[in-house]
């Protein structure tokens, strides 16, 4: 197996057990959720587009993080 096939295995157990974790992953769901909100109350202030448009993509981003554990697990 190619060496870059085994640490692709390697990581993916490794988030296989992180987002299985109950407790762990809750936590992590729990800091995502203060982000996303984080990101909200600054939207509020923010008067550049180019920022805005910034604050957007950290909200998508965060969002898409909440769905690791349903792509890892396939």
């Amino acid at each position: 197996m190619p060496l870059l096939l085994a640490n692709k295995d390697s990581a993916v157990m490794s988030l296989k057990s992180f987002v299985n974790n109950k407790v762990e992953w809750d936590a992590f769901n729990t800091e995502l959720d203060e982000c996303i909100s984080q990101q909200h109350k600054s939207i509020e202030n923010i008067s550049d587009p180019i920022e805005l448009y910034r604050s957007q993509g950290r909200i998508a981003a965060y969002r898409n993080l909440k769905y690791l554990r349903d792509k890892v697990n396939g």
